[in-house]
This record gives structure tokens, C-alpha cells and sequence, in this order.
């Protein structure tokens, strides 16, 4: 991962070498591509709970957040990419 820069927003596409370099296990590249969809995971993650007084509010799934990042590493390492 040498020379990969990454500031780009977070909403943009993630670089193609970061991506084939996650593909192939690189673990600087798939803490990129996880950054990169942290606040959507979390986004997707978000539950109503409520608390003893009856009030609501949301809040973060945590077991959800941790499944649903274990899920984006499996796919990202089992990604076909064209050689």
C-alpha cells in the first residue's frame, strides 16, 4: 500500500489499487475500504431502543454494526477482479 492516498471524500469511489489490494488481503487496504463504509454501517446499524423510564432514542446496534462489517470483509476478499 505504499504511496496510496486516501483523503479523497468519503462518499467518492474508493481507489482501484485500494480495492485490489484489499481483494488480495492486504490489511492496510481493507482498513481503508472499511473506513470508507464506516457511517454507512453504522447508518444501517441504528435500532429504537428504549430505556426503563419508556423513553426512546437510537442508538447503535453494536452486534448488527460487527455483522454487517464481517460481511463486507467476506465480500471483499471473495471480489473477482479483472487481470
Amino acid at each position: 500500500m505504499n504511496g496510496m492516498n486516501c483523503n479523497d471524500n468519503e462518499r467518492g469511489l474508493l481507489p482501484y489499487p485500494v480495492i485490489l489490494a484489499a481483494t488480495k488481503g492486504d490489511p492496510d487496504a481493507m482498513k481503508i475500504v472499511m473506513q470508507h463504509y464506516q457511517s454507512y454501517i453504522a447508518h444501517l446499524s441504528m435500532k429504537k431502543i428504549r430505556d426503563e423510564s419508556g423513553n426512546t432514542y437510537y442508538g447503535v446496534d453494536e452486534d448488527l454494526r460487527e455483522r454487517l462489517q464481517a460481511k463486507l470483509m467476506r465480500a471483499v476478499l471473495s471480489f473477482k477482479t479483472e487481470k
